[in-house]
Protein backbone atom coordinates (compact mmCIF):
# COMPACT_ATOMS: atom_id res chain seq x y z
CA UNK A 1 0.00 0.00 0.00
CA UNK A 2 1.49 3.29 -1.11
CA UNK A 3 2.13 6.11 1.58
CA UNK A 4 -0.65 8.41 0.19
CA UNK A 5 -3.07 5.35 0.37
CA UNK A 6 -2.35 5.09 4.07
CA UNK A 7 -2.93 8.35 4.72
CA UNK A 8 -5.75 8.41 3.07
CA UNK A 9 -7.32 5.65 5.08
CA UNK A 10 -6.34 7.35 8.38
CA UNK A 11 -7.86 10.28 7.34
CA UNK A 12 -11.86 8.29 6.09
CA UNK A 13 -11.13 6.78 9.50
CA UNK A 14 -10.64 9.92 11.67
CA UNK A 15 -13.44 11.26 9.24
CA UNK A 16 -15.76 8.51 9.33
CA UNK A 17 -15.02 8.53 13.72
CA UNK A 18 -15.94 12.16 14.09
CA UNK A 19 -18.90 12.10 11.27
CA UNK A 20 -20.99 9.03 11.96
CA UNK A 21 -22.61 9.71 15.40
CA UNK A 22 -23.93 12.91 14.17
CA UNK A 23 -24.61 11.47 10.87
CA UNK A 24 -26.96 8.53 12.49
CA UNK A 25 -28.15 10.57 14.91
CA UNK A 26 -29.51 12.96 12.55
CA UNK A 27 -31.08 10.29 10.19
CA UNK A 28 -33.32 8.71 13.54
CA UNK A 29 -34.60 11.95 14.12
CA UNK A 30 -35.69 12.62 10.91
CA UNK A 31 -37.00 8.83 10.11
CA UNK A 32 -37.67 7.75 13.54
CA UNK A 33 -36.65 4.29 12.64
CA UNK A 34 -33.35 2.93 13.96
CA UNK A 35 -33.27 0.15 11.59
CA UNK A 36 -33.58 2.76 8.97
CA UNK A 37 -31.19 5.45 10.30
CA UNK A 38 -28.70 2.74 10.53
CA UNK A 39 -29.16 1.16 6.75
CA UNK A 40 -28.86 4.74 5.57
CA UNK A 41 -25.88 5.85 7.85
CA UNK A 42 -23.87 2.59 6.93
CA UNK A 43 -25.03 2.93 2.86
CA UNK A 44 -23.82 6.86 2.41
CA UNK A 45 -20.09 6.26 4.25
CA UNK A 46 -19.49 2.91 2.23
CA UNK A 47 -20.06 5.19 -0.55
CA UNK A 48 -17.90 7.73 0.57
CA UNK A 49 -15.40 5.22 1.49
CA UNK A 50 -15.35 4.03 -2.29
CA UNK A 51 -15.32 7.14 -3.54
CA UNK A 52 -13.29 8.67 -1.02
CA UNK A 53 -10.48 10.87 -2.97
CA UNK A 54 -13.45 12.39 -5.10
CA UNK A 55 -15.65 12.99 -1.88
CA UNK A 56 -12.67 14.43 0.28
CA UNK A 57 -11.87 16.90 -2.26
CA UNK A 58 -15.60 18.04 -2.29
CA UNK A 59 -15.63 21.40 -0.71
CA UNK A 60 -18.13 19.95 1.82
CA UNK A 61 -17.50 16.15 2.21
CA UNK A 62 -20.31 16.02 5.42
CA UNK A 63 -22.62 17.94 3.30
CA UNK A 64 -22.44 15.41 0.51
CA UNK A 65 -22.92 12.56 2.99
CA UNK A 66 -25.26 13.83 4.50
CA UNK A 67 -27.15 13.83 1.25
CA UNK A 68 -26.54 10.73 0.28
CA UNK A 69 -27.95 9.04 3.70
CA UNK A 70 -31.12 11.17 3.41
CA UNK A 71 -31.83 10.18 0.14
CA UNK A 72 -31.13 6.33 1.09
CA UNK A 73 -33.47 6.65 4.15
CA UNK A 74 -36.39 8.28 1.78
CA UNK A 75 -36.35 5.50 -0.55
CA UNK A 76 -36.35 3.32 2.08
CA UNK A 77 -39.17 4.65 3.74
CA UNK A 78 -40.95 5.20 -0.15
CA UNK A 79 -40.42 1.19 -0.41
CA UNK A 80 -41.73 0.50 3.17
CA UNK A 81 -45.07 2.63 2.40
CA UNK A 82 -45.29 0.76 -0.60
CA UNK A 83 -44.78 -2.39 1.09
CA UNK A 84 -47.11 -1.48 3.48
CA UNK A 85 -50.02 -0.17 1.17
CA UNK A 86 -49.56 -3.87 -0.95
CA UNK A 87 -49.72 -5.76 2.27
CA UNK A 88 -52.95 -4.39 3.36
CA UNK A 89 -54.82 -5.12 -0.06
CA UNK A 90 -53.83 -8.56 1.29
CA UNK A 91 -56.40 -10.73 2.91
CA UNK A 92 -55.42 -11.58 6.29
CA UNK A 93 -58.14 -13.87 7.19
CA UNK A 94 -56.43 -16.22 5.58
CA UNK A 95 -52.92 -15.92 7.83
CA UNK A 96 -52.57 -19.49 9.17
CA UNK A 97 -51.54 -18.81 13.03
CA UNK A 98 -48.17 -21.09 14.54
CA UNK A 99 -48.51 -23.70 15.66
CA UNK A 100 -48.96 -23.64 19.94
CA UNK A 101 -48.85 -26.23 22.04
CA UNK A 102 -46.24 -28.36 24.35
CA UNK A 103 -45.34 -30.45 21.48
CA UNK A 104 -44.35 -27.21 19.58
CA UNK A 105 -42.51 -26.12 22.28
CA UNK A 106 -40.70 -29.36 22.37
CA UNK A 107 -40.09 -28.84 18.45
CA UNK A 108 -38.43 -25.69 19.07
CA UNK A 109 -35.84 -26.99 21.37
CA UNK A 110 -34.67 -29.48 18.63
CA UNK A 111 -31.72 -28.46 16.69
CA UNK A 112 -31.82 -26.25 14.17
CA UNK A 113 -31.70 -28.69 11.39
CA UNK A 114 -34.37 -30.89 12.63
CA UNK A 115 -36.51 -28.26 13.73
CA UNK A 116 -36.29 -26.91 10.09
CA UNK A 117 -37.47 -30.16 8.82
CA UNK A 118 -39.75 -30.79 10.86
CA UNK A 119 -41.82 -27.14 10.25
CA UNK A 120 -41.12 -27.37 6.55
CA UNK A 121 -42.69 -30.35 6.82
CA UNK A 122 -46.01 -30.44 8.81
CA UNK A 123 -46.60 -26.46 8.88
CA UNK A 124 -45.39 -25.87 5.42
CA UNK A 125 -46.75 -29.29 4.37
CA UNK A 126 -43.59 -29.34 1.50
CA UNK A 127 -42.32 -32.65 0.50
CA UNK A 128 -38.70 -34.04 0.67
CA UNK A 129 -38.11 -33.00 -2.08
CA UNK A 130 -39.01 -29.51 -1.91
CA UNK A 131 -37.60 -30.02 2.62
CA UNK A 132 -34.39 -30.75 0.56
CA UNK A 133 -34.61 -27.99 -2.03
CA UNK A 134 -35.02 -25.56 0.55
CA UNK A 135 -32.37 -26.38 3.10
CA UNK A 136 -30.14 -27.04 0.53
CA UNK A 137 -29.58 -30.73 1.16
CA UNK A 138 -30.01 -33.98 -0.04
CA UNK A 139 -34.12 -35.88 -0.08
CA UNK A 140 -32.38 -38.72 2.49
CA UNK A 141 -30.81 -36.29 4.29
CA UNK A 142 -34.21 -34.65 4.52
CA UNK A 143 -35.30 -38.36 5.61
CA UNK A 144 -32.66 -39.12 7.82
CA UNK A 145 -33.43 -35.63 9.58
CA UNK A 146 -37.13 -36.23 10.18
CA UNK A 147 -36.47 -39.34 11.26
CA UNK A 148 -33.81 -38.41 14.10
CA UNK A 149 -36.34 -35.50 14.91
CA UNK A 150 -39.01 -37.96 15.56
CA UNK A 151 -37.10 -40.16 17.17
CA UNK A 152 -35.88 -37.19 19.50
CA UNK A 153 -39.39 -36.03 20.25
CA UNK A 154 -40.58 -39.44 21.24
CA UNK A 155 -38.08 -39.64 23.83
CA UNK A 156 -38.74 -36.55 25.48
CA UNK A 157 -42.95 -37.30 25.04
CA UNK A 158 -42.01 -40.78 26.94
CA UNK A 159 -40.25 -39.46 29.25
CA UNK A 160 -42.47 -36.65 30.11
CA UNK A 161 -45.43 -39.46 30.43
CA UNK A 162 -43.36 -41.38 32.47
CA UNK A 163 -42.49 -38.50 34.96
CA UNK A 164 -46.87 -38.12 34.35
CA UNK A 165 -47.86 -41.57 35.16
CA UNK A 166 -44.92 -41.61 38.66
CA UNK A 167 -46.63 -38.00 40.19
Amino acid sequence: MSVEAVAASRDFENWYADLHPHLFASVLVLCGNRDIAQDATDEALARALQHWPRVRAMASPEGWVYRVAVNVMRRSARRRAFESRLLRRLRTDDVTPAPSGEVWDLVRALPVRQRTAVVLRYVADLGEREIAQVMGVTRGTVASTLSDARRSLAVVLTESEIVEEQS
